[in-house]
């Protein structure tokens, strides 16, 4: 496609969402609500045929030598399916607050949705623009521009299903990078970008918007075990938090174990992570600790470790500290980033998104390291 026809083409995309957006903020929440029960019935109707066209993608990446972590990410499994399906269900479920006065709760208009690998972001993406009656515009990565399609296809008739207009909701149907340059610079059509996967795309689409642009960058977690804690649920918290899936940006890299704790839990992390294969790099107290443990694989962690995103079955080893302040984090090196609240050990089992997958995914392919280290 020439830059003429791109340009043509998101521009007639682009008054399209703009013409469906006032529609949409004065949809009512049961016909909101219809479009998304709808949607939930016609992912489960088509599981078949979406694994087809899922499959054209998945030979596409293997055949380009794609990683096989990120392969797993463009699988759209009967399970992801179910799950997406359930999602759409969930927000159905949901109270509408549009409208409401006192926060004035109003609808944005147009949000362009810009993300990588993922196809069940389409359907996470067009579910909750119905839900918030927006209309949106989602350009999906090259690689699942096949399963891309054949679900955006579902969610249009969705739409028109509930009697909502279908251009609600367009995929950009060009894999041309040209059309991301063209979405991102139309304030007179969309009110706002929202980028979604590596630090490469965030940073691209922060410089050249000419829209507000709803960002991250870098993702690094922790998972950190007070002092006194659950430790039944703190091993499974753990466990989880790490190894459940490693590829999303929100798996634990670092786990943080106060020293109360230390010696009755770490070993019997130690043992699951080993038997995961999972490569702990330690501080010098959990090397101790851990030590006993058969098969560890333990590595002696560096410094420039602890700011490292890992996205493999490598999580950061632990490090103590002192146990005279269990209800505080542990105190971090400037260049150290906090650890994310979604991963504390206590009380909760770590965060999931509604769709049954861990927010904020992107591309690296390191996940089984975690650092594991001591502290207070």
């Amino acid at each position: 496609m020439n830059a003429s026809n791109t340009t043509e083409l998101i521009n007639t995309l682009g008054s399209q969402a703009k013409a469906a957006s006032a529609r949409m903020a004065r949809a009512s929440a049961a016909t909101k609500r219809q479009a998304l029960t709808t949607l939930a019935a016609l992912l489960r109707a088509n599981v078949e045929s979406l694994q087809i066209e899922n499959a054209k993608d998945l030979a596409r990446a293997r055949a380009a030598g794609l990683a096989e972590p990120l392969v797993d990410r463009l699988k759209l499994t009967p399970s992801a399916l179910e799950t997406c399906a359930q999602g759409c269900e969930q927000l159905a479920a949901m109270a509408d607050i549009i409208g409401e006065m006192g926060q004035m709760r109003v609808p944005i208009g147009v949000f362009g949705m810009i993300y990588e690998s993922r196809p069940n972001v389409t359907i996470e993406a067009a579910s909750l623009a119905i839900k918030s009656g927006n209309a949106a515009i989602l350009r999906g990565g090259s690689e699942a521009i096949d399963s891309n399609r054949a679900l955006a296809v579902l969610v249009q008739q969705a739409l028109a299903a509930a009697g909502l207009p279908t251009d609600a909701v367009q995929l950009v149907p060009t894999t041309d990078r040209a059309a991301v340059g063209q979405l991102i610079t139309m304030p007179q059509y969309v009110d706002v970008i929202i980028p979604r996967g590596g630090k490469g795309l965030i940073e691209r689409i922060s410089a050249e918007a000419k829209v507000p642009v709803i960002k991250h960058l870098d993702g690094n977690c922790h998972t950190y075990v007070d002092d006194p804690c659950d430790i039944a649920m703190a091993v499974a918290v753990a466990d989880n938090a790490k190894t459940q899936k490693y590829s999303p940006c929100n798996a634990t890299e670092s786990l943080l174990v106060a020293r109360g704790v230390a010696a009755e839990f770490l070993p019997l992390i130690g043992a699951i992570y080993a038997a995961k294969g999972v490569e702990m790099r330690v501080c010098a107290t959990s090397r101790a600790l851990l030590a006993g443990v058969a098969g560890a694989n333990l590595q002696d962690a560096t410094e420039a470790d602890w700011s490292e995103e890992y996205l493999d079955q490598h999580p950061r080893g632990g490090r103590c500290g002192r146990s005279d302040r269990p209800h505080q984090p542990l105190q971090q090196p400037p260049h150290r980033r906090h650890p994310d609240p979604r991963s504390h050990a206590r009380p909760e089992i770590p965060a999931r998104g509604r769709f049954g997958q861990r927010d904020g995914e992107c591309e690296h392919p390191l996940r089984r390291w975690i650092r594991v280290r001591i502290g207070g």
